[in-house]
């Protein structure tokens, strides 16, 4: 038996295996289904069990800001679990999670000088609705408790976080959910209403205006935080309008009630700076962030709060009771400040400033295909939206949409080579995140796939 033969051999008994036994997560299971099985990375490439390799467009999920692949990632783990694996942060520390939450706050705008470790985003998410409710039951305004999140956003999949997420249909089949979740409109300005079609800034004046209107309507007595991500993920990378975070916050500072910045995507880089807020200019009361902390190296989640936040927990004897098991381990936090000397080692963020434009001005040039309606993102952070009629704007139906993402592109990209995401949780989009890495060699290459890709999708349909 050849080299190739047994190659052959491991890689059916694996996909055989992982028909059996693997449950996948957001994933499609049948008879004639079997997951891509990958097996390495290197940089901005990904290797399957057969050998090819793909251009990682997405970082994974992303989470892997500095590449696959780096050996000083693997080492600081093993260096870490040789001295201290494991040991819980419940009324205890460990030295590296203390440096690491020391690091964040000083990376942190303001006063959020607090750090909260999780072991991923959702329950970073989850903490920090359980903190804005027990902290006015504590500075007595207990029935604030409700939240205002935006249409089609994605928070994460615990009952809170789902409670917070947008999509109905991630919803329904668990409900009934957490109770306290409402909806304000997001930021989406390719839709945004005649009225505010020609004017960016007065269509973002609109949005953050209906986040007072839900609190209103609520009551600004039972409303304890609106949570926002800086550029929005779900419908396809919706940056905030000039002005709408500055409005947002002074809506919250109006009803009292908490501006959580989620940035478990956003974080790390992804847009350009260490925290996402600090590009568009807002001082949140919380940021909850994961995926890029350790840039997928190990699991980490961090929910970081303002001192005022902090201050009632501060009296000896009042506890916030929650936590997770491996939340703050030591073996990830090891690993978090690694990759952050990295960053600062090789000047990531200034990196990502500097090559963003680059970035964008390559995608745009997918403007020449009669499919691509819009380009829109941030940083390196990206979202292609598809059209039937350019002129129009005509979306597609959901069984046309069903036929050109998951029937045509998604294994069209993939066999061309291009790992990211073709997306319905809105209008149908194709989103990319490439490691924070990546240069001008790298985009023309994601653009090269994509414009043929897109051009036989335009053809087919």
């Amino acid at each position: 038996m050849t080299t190739t033969d047994v190659a052959q051999s491991l890689s059916t008994d694996l996909a055989a295996k992982a028909k059996r036994h693997l449950w996948g997560h957001f994933a499609r299971h049948g008879a004639d289904i079997t997951p891509p099985i990958i097996t390495r990375g290197e940089g901005v490439t990904i290797y399957d069990d057969q050998g090819k390799s793909y251009i990682d467009g997405l970082s994974g999920l992303f989470v892997v800001q500095v590449g696959h692949g780096r050996e000083e990632l693997a080492a600081a783990a093993a260096r870490q679990a040789e001295q201290l694996a494991f040991f819980p942060l419940w009324s205890y520390a460990t030295p590296v999670a203390i440096e690491l939450a020391e690091r964040l706050a000083n990376y942190a705008p303001g006063d959020l000088n607090r750090v909260f470790f999780t072991t991923g985003g959702g329950e970073a998410v989850e903490s920090a609705w359980k903190l804005a409710k027990q902290y006015f039951k504590l500075t007595g305004k207990p029935g604030k408790h409700k939240v205002v999140s935006r249409s089609i956003a994605y928070h994460g999949t615990p009952q809170g976080a789902l409670a917070i997420t947008g999509i109905p249909a991630f919803k329904a089949p668990f409900e009934p959910l957490t109770p306290g979740g409402f909806r304000a409109p997001n930021t989406n300005f390719y839709r945004a209403p005649e009225a505010y079609a020609h004017d960016e800034k007065a269509f973002g004046r609109y949005c953050a205006d209906r986040i007072a209107e839900a609190i209103e309507f609520e009551g600004p007595d039972t409303v304890c935080a609106v949570f926002l991500e800086p550029v929005q993920n779900a419908g396809g990378c919706f940056p905030p309008p000039p002005g709408y975070f500055e409005r947002v916050r002074e809506i919250c500072d109006e009803y009292d009630v908490l501006l959580v910045s989620d940035e478990v995507i956003c974080a790390y880089g992804r847009i350009g700076s260490m925290f996402a807020c600090d590009d568009f200019g807002y001082v949140p009361d919380i940021i909850t962030s994961a995926k890029g902390l350790t840039s997928g190296y190990s699991p980490l989640g961090a929910m970081i709060a303002s001192d005022r936040l902090f201050e009632p927990f501060n009296d000896g004897k009042t506890v916030f009771g929650h936590g997770y098991t491996f939340g703050g381990h030591a073996v990830s936090s090891a690993v978090a400040l690694a990759n952050l000397d990295i960053f600062e080692r090789e000047g990531i963020n200034a990196h990502v400033k500097e090559q963003a434009p680059v970035f964008k001005a390559t995608l745009e040039k997918l403007y020449d295909l009669p499919i691509v309606g819009d380009v829109r993102g941030e940083g390196f952070f990206y979202g292609i939206e598809l059209v039937k009629d350019k002129a129009t704007k005509e979306t597609f139906n959901d069984e046309e949409s069903e036929r050109l993402l998951r029937g045509f592109l998604t294994p069209a990209l993939w066999e061309a080579g291009l790992y990211c995401r073709a997306d319905d949780r809105g209008d149908p989009v194709v989103q990319l995140a490439p490691p924070l890495i990546s240069g001008q060699k790298e985009f023309d290459a994601i653009y090269d796939i994509l414009h043929g890709v897109l051009s036989e999708a335009g053809r087919l349909l």
